[in-house]
């Protein structure tokens, strides 16, 4: 939208006591914001507005900040996306209280594609660090957008994993006005993310980060996305809201498990046994997603079988190959009979497995057995 079109929609955003539901409302009967602010006070009276929001409508007095905020905008080179643009998230259209107006740093082309938000503590695990870091890359390289709140902890994690990978994008979502850097340390963090996606928020610049404005953001982290992966959260934590709002719009969750005796497993743990998917690589989310996104985001290689196989024997080292031909897709081995079969030491069918399974052909199953992964 450009920005000489946006002052009416940022007028709504200053208007005192009209939160995102109220203005929903408001742009339902009215069509625009431009008639919003033409309509009579009996008329905005007949919507149930609270009475200084629909006085304050009525005055115009939201116009004065709403000039400023434009101005300040420009001089920022920021962008506004409204709920009636192409770009605007479509799944985030259809939650029960979008946000008519989203400020935007970066590109907003990144917030039409696919996306899988990725949230969690603030004070994670070394676990936890990792484990959000390499899913966020793994799922950034297979083309999802990995969306989250720019946070400490898992959200950083997450947002650094997915501009980690070659193409991958991310976007981070605020709950504070989108020329605040909150938490501070994240200034390098921001200008990657602005860098390789976008920076997005409902609130106006200069909005400070206030404790209540995270749950409210955490529903636009769970709308935009096909699903959501708690990585690491405590039982009273914005994760595990978040977590729950994907339930209610119908969302993919997914739990990546932890120790049940550290206090931020319980989050996703919980989400588990409530039903959520359990996530230990990239593949347990994507097989969860819809098939046209999944033939979307993996087209029908041209190769054939044969030379799929060929070009995968040819990256494998001489003893990889060897463990490989030894495994089985349905039937785990015990790694002590793969060390008699292989006639190799014990280090070095240790080492070579784990080697295989970082390059996800191979997984471990309980009791030290292995089986491959469908390649």
């Amino acid at each position: 939208m450009e920005l000489d079109a946006s002052l009416y929609w940022l007028a709504l955003g200053h208007t005192p006591g009209l939160a995102a539901r109220l203005t929903a409302r408001l742009l339902r009967k009215f069509r625009t914001p431009e008639a919003v602010f033409r309509a009579s006070l009996t008329e905005l009276e007949a919507c149930q507005l609270p009475a200084p929001a629909a006085q304050a409508i009525a005055s115009q007095q939201a116009l004065k900040p709403a000039e400023k905020e434009l101005q300040r905008l420009r001089e920022l080179g920021f962008r506004l996306l409204n709920w009636n643009e192409e770009q605007y998230p479509r799944l985030l259209r259809e939650i029960y209280d979008p946000p008519p107006l989203l400020y935007v740093r970066g590109d907003p082309a990144v917030l039409a594609r696919h996306a899988i938000a990725m949230v969690g503590t603030r004070r994670p695990t070394l676990y936890g660090n990792q484990m959000a870091e390499r899913l966020a890359r793994d799922l950034a390289d297979r083309g999802l957008v990995i969306v989250s709140g720019l946070a400490r902890g898992i959200d950083s994690s997450a947002h650094k994993g997915a501009c980690a990978a070659v193409r991958g994008a991310t976007v981070g979502i605020l709950g504070n006005g989108l020329d605040i850097v909150y938490p501070k340390e994240n200034k390098k963090l921001y200008a990657i993310v602005e860098q390789r996606g976008a920076i997005i928020t409902e609130f106006p610049l200069g909005f400070y980060p206030a404790p209540e404005n995270f749950p409210v953001r955490n529903r636009i982290v769970a709308g935009m996305s096909l699903g959501v992966v708690v990585v690491e959260g405590a039982q009273y934590s914005g994760s595990l809201i978040t977590g729950r709002l994907a339930l209610e719009f119908s969302r993919e969750v997914f739990g990546v498990p932890g120790n049940v005796t550290q206090p931020t497993s319980f989050a996703p743990n919980q989400l588990i046994k409530q039903g959520a998917k359990l996530v230990t690589s990239w593949e347990d989310v994507v097989e969860e997603l819809p098939t046209e996104i999944r033939a979307e985001l993996f087209p029908v290689e041209t190769t054939s079988v044969e030379e799929r196989a060929s070009l995968f024997e040819q990256a494998l080292t001489p003893i990889e190959k060897k463990l490989y031909d030894l495994l089985s897709t349905d039937e785990p081995r015990q790694v002590d009979e793969i060390v008699e079969r292989s006639e190799l030491s014990s280090s070095e069918v240790l080492v070579t497995l784990f080697d295989l399974e970082m390059k996800g052909i191979v997984r471990q199953m309980p009791g030290k057995q292995f089986v491959r992964v469908l390649v």
